[in-house]
């Protein structure tokens, strides 16, 4: 049975050798044999030097190829890994499409590439598209197994607060690009170019408004006269005032909505009582109510069309009336409106007055009992008397 030993050879003391391989064992199986564990290390030792056969090709092997194998797998490791850190993925499939530009607006390699949003590529490599710079082309690298159809379009998305990217709109066609065919291609302003578009026609206001105020300005500057300023010092004077007075009258204001000294309480404590006044009288106040409701049935009951016809003639019958007493035609209208009758009535009325005092002071002139006949030989009354003169007459009489 063989000896078991998990110590590398070089780490093992020099013994002697235990089994010996025949002649035609192959030398390499045994090695091999070795690296797996299939022998012990002592089976490999020789007497003479105390290395195993492993350890001496091992150090056959020069510094100079070890430091070569190693650069090279060093170099190797770098460019894998500046290839993955640029999104080259060289253990990746990739499928490449171009697309030309008139300028980059900050694309670099290694950008994104979107469709719809999702990632589908980078951005591999940037060139001018010809010697004279007229325009730039641009290498996509699709990590995506997507079909672009051959109508779509790419854009260059600026993003103020990231890295530019390229998206493609994709078309409607029917016909797919291959590899290697070049994408349709627009130019569109970036963030601020659109932002400064937009902003135009609000300069342009903007301007307009500023040419205003110049106008207005140099217009007040103008009226800005001494008698001028000292009206606005009268304006803003008055203008203190009246927020002096507003101030009062918010005070006021204030003092009436008091929730217990105000008007407004004071008004509402009234009603209050009010309403309990009127809520004491429910029931008279529903006798009213009932009596005003049997007045108002009784007076419906009332034949009023007739008593408004009644009325109407009435009024007729006035009319009528006071249009004779306007008129010439009858005696009480002459004598409302003709001046010459009523002269001559106020005359025969002073008339038989002056008969009536004259025959009261006189009776003798009208009436003669005398036996001798004996005649009044006074003057007859001109003109009506006193009262206080009749009196005097008649006692003389």
């Amino acid at each position: 049975m063989p000896l078991k030993n998990t110590k590398p050879c070089w780490k093992q003391p020099p013994v002697a050798m235990l089994h010996r391989p025949p002649p035609a064992t192959n030398r390499s199986l045994i090695v091999k044999k070795r690296m797996h564990g299939k022998y012990p290390a002592s089976f490999f030792v020789q007497p003479q030097c105390g290395l195993c056969l492993f350890c001496r090709m091992a150090f056959k092997v020069s510094n100079e190829t070890k430091v070569g194998a190693l650069t090279a797998i060093t170099i190797t490791l770098f460019i894998l890994g500046f290839n993955f850190l640029k999104g080259r993925n060289p253990l990746k499939k990739a499928t490449y499409f171009y697309a030309k530009f008139e300028s980059t607006d900050g694309l670099q390699a290694s950008n994104p590439v979107v469709i719809k949003g999702l990632n589908v590529g980078n951005v591999y490599e940037i060139v001018p598209a010809d010697r004279d710079l007229n325009a730039v082309l641009i290498t996509i690298r699709l990590t995506e197994d997507i079909q672009v159809p051959a109508n779509s379009v790419a854009h260059i998305k600026s993003n103020p607060l990231g890295t530019p990217s390229i998206e493609i709109v994709k078309g409607d066609a029917k016909t797919y690009l291959v590899p290697g065919d070049t994408l349709l291609s627009e130019s569109t302003p970036g963030f601020f170019g659109s932002i400064f578009d937009k902003l135009g026609p609000t300069q342009a206001a903007l301007d307009k408004l500023l040419t205003s105020l110049d106008s207005v300005a140099s217009k007040i500057n103008k009226t800005m006269t001494p008698g001028t300023q000292a009206n606005i010092q009268d304006v803003v004077a008055n203008l203190s005032q009246a927020t002096a007075q507003l101030n009062t009258t918010i005070a006021s204001v204030n003092a009436m909505l008091d929730a217990q000294n105000g008007s407004i309480a004071k008004t509402a404590n009234n009603l209050e009582q009010v309403s309990g006044t009127l809520a004491a009288n429910k029931e008279k106040i529903n006798s009213i109510v009932g009596n005003l409701e049997t007045t108002s049935q009784k007076l419906s009951q009332l034949n009023l069309q007739q008593t408004l016809d009644q009325l109407a003639g009435t009024m007729e019958s006035l009319k009528a009336t006071l249009a004779k007493l306007n008129s010439q035609d009858n005696s009480v209208g002459s004598l409302l409106n003709d001046k010459k009758l009523y002269n001559n009535l106020n005359s025969t009325v002073n008339s038989l007055n002056l008969l009536m005092q004259d025959l009261r002071l006189h009776p003798k002139r009208y009436v003669n009992v005398s036996v001798f006949g004996k005649k009044d030989k006074t003057e007859p009354l001109m003109k009506p008397m006193q009262e206080d003169s009749v009196t005097q007459e008649q006692r003389r009489n």
